[in-house]
């Protein structure tokens, strides 16, 4: 479990995982050398297990989102899920329980873009059923 100071570090760095030290230690009213070592301990324990990149709203505004969701042949979904990943515009790949057995979040340049997509998802051997929608506003990311 999570200390709420650890949880104040956490909700800062993903505000801004390049946020300098001494403005996470300013922010959270504590020393440059209790943040560094607060970070150290969450990446040790693999609480934080990486870094990455936030693309500015601007750009993503270009782009087409979507969810789609999948059923997939249950012995075949290893497979599902090794194309998926070789495709760039596959953002996030959850593995759900309901109707369907996965959801995926791509983003395209252009719905044109975005069909050639989803028809080529729905192609891949163990893709049974998809269904999807596009994303017109994210109201919350955090």
């Amino acid at each position: 479990m999570l200390s709420e100071a650890e949880q104040a570090l956490l909700s800062l760095l993903r505000e801004n995982a390049r946020a300098s030290t001494a403005e996470l230690a300013r922010r959270l009213g504590v020393s440059r050398t209790t943040v560094q070592s607060r970070i150290e301990r969450l990446e040790q324990r693999g609480v934080i297990s990486g870094y990455g990149v936030r693309l500015s709203p601007d750009y993503e505004q270009g782009l087409v989102r979507a969810h789609v969701l999948l059923t997939v042949t249950p012995k075949l979904a290893d497979k599902v899920v090794r194309s998926l990943r070789s495709l760039a515009a596959v953002r996030t790949l959850h593995s759900v329980s309901g109707n369907f057995d996965m959801i995926v979040i791509v983003a395209a340049p252009s719905i044109k873009d975005l069909d050639s997509l989803l028809d080529q998802i729905g192609a891949m051997e163990g893709v049974e059923r998809t269904s999807s929608s596009i994303i017109l506003s994210t109201r919350i990311d955090r």
